[in-house]
């Protein structure tokens, strides 16, 4: 069964300087419990496609469904994992994992042993009552991967959620969201600019072009899970990586 279908999706932004167009004619599905990743050069459309997936906004052609439904706008079975964790800094970890049980207005008691257990699931057992200040970076990242699982969405979009963390603490959390992922088995689509990251988390990676964004090939990572970071150096691994590699170079001598 297919969670997601984009079907022939555009979006042309209307700008100072004229039209603007971000996405064209975008194909692709997710099947239920598959995890795949958008990978492509920075302002290819990546996080324009989450918002559309997110129905934060519209296309201007095509259609995009979840669950057979067409998105028409903010939908409550999909969960969003934002680049920053953007968490509330006046509120507690527990209860900035609630927020969005708050904002569809739903009974905030009836979710917060749910809470409780993702806050454990993503190994933040004992910090349910401290303050975002006193967190690292990556547990915030963590607190906000909590926050897009706590309402149960069957799809979960994350947008470049280790950008802004340092090389280390990416591997930690590229380990943490393969866990996570086994847990729930929920669909995913995750954007990303690291090749590494798209192959190591991957059943399949959606490759884009430049401007206008579209999706130019579809690479199936057939390696073994768990994946650990002895992965990284498995000969399967280092030859889907130069693939890709090879295939953003072609790209962009040929945009």
């Amino acid at each position: 069964m297919h969670r997601l279908t984009v079907e022939n999706v555009g979006l042309v932004y209307e700008t100072s300087r004229g039209p603007l167009t971000a996405l064209e004619g975008l194909d692709f599905r997710v099947g239920d419990g598959e995890f795949v990743s958008v990978l492509g050069p920075s302002g290819c459309g990546k996080s324009t496609l989450l918002k559309l997936a997110s129905g934060l906004i519209l296309p201007t052609a095509g259609s995009l469904t979840l669950d057979g439904e067409r998105i028409t706008g903010p939908r409550p079975d999909a969960g969003i994992v934002f680049q920053q964790p953007t968490l509330l800094p006046w509120r507690r970890v527990i209860d900035n994992v609630l927020v969005p049980i708050r904002a569809m207005g739903r009974n905030v008691r009836d979710y917060r042993d749910k809470a409780q257990a993702l806050i454990e699931l993503v190994g933040l057992a004992g910090f349910e009552n401290h303050y975002p200040h006193e967190l690292s970076g990556g547990m915030q990242q963590r607190v906000g991967i909590a926050r897009g699982l706590v309402h149960d969405p069957a799809m979960l979009l994350m947008d470049e959620p280790f950008a802004a963390l340092d090389a280390m603490t990416r591997e930690t959390m590229m380990d943490e969201i393969q866990r996570i992922w086994a847990r729930t088995r929920k669909s995913v689509l995750f954007i990303t600019h690291s090749i590494p990251e798209a192959v190591y988390l991957s059943d399949r990676v959606l490759v884009m072009s430049p401007r206008p964004g579209r999706v130019i090939e579809e690479v199936a990572v057939d390696l073994p899970r768990p994946r650990t970071m002895a992965t990284l150096d498995d000969r399967r691994f280092v030859a889907l990586a130069s693939h890709l590699r090879a295939q953003f170079r072609a790209t962009e001598a040929n945009p």
